[in-house]
């Protein structure tokens, strides 16, 4: 891994170092073309979410959110309610 780490390093150093090579005038172009590129790409990406989003016939339902702890805890005591009695009614003796 660190071999690998190692090579990525070199191997970005001398591209950053043929970049800083070029005039300043190249370096500048090549920053407008990637960043042209960047926002086509943006762009593409927002257009098909769009279109995906508008194409699509589902209807959401929009609910409250409901705590699931609440829901857990009133089923617990629920069941310890139960299980009282069902103790209760175990132990009970018949004089």
């Amino acid at each position: 891994m660190k071999k690998l780490k190692a090579n990525i390093k070199l191997q970005i150093s001398k591209i950053d170092q043929k970049f800083r090579a070029l005039p300043l005038k190249k370096q500048h172009q090549y920053t407008l073309y990637f960043f042209i590129g960047y926002l086509l790409i943006t762009a593409g990406v927002i257009c098909q979410v769009w279109y995906e989003t508008s194409k699509s016939k589902v209807k959401y339902n929009i609910k409250h959110i409901e705590n699931s702890l609440l829901k857990h805890q009133q089923s617990h005591t629920n069941i310890e309610n139960s299980l009282i009695f069902l103790r209760n009614k175990i132990y009970e003796r018949n004089y």
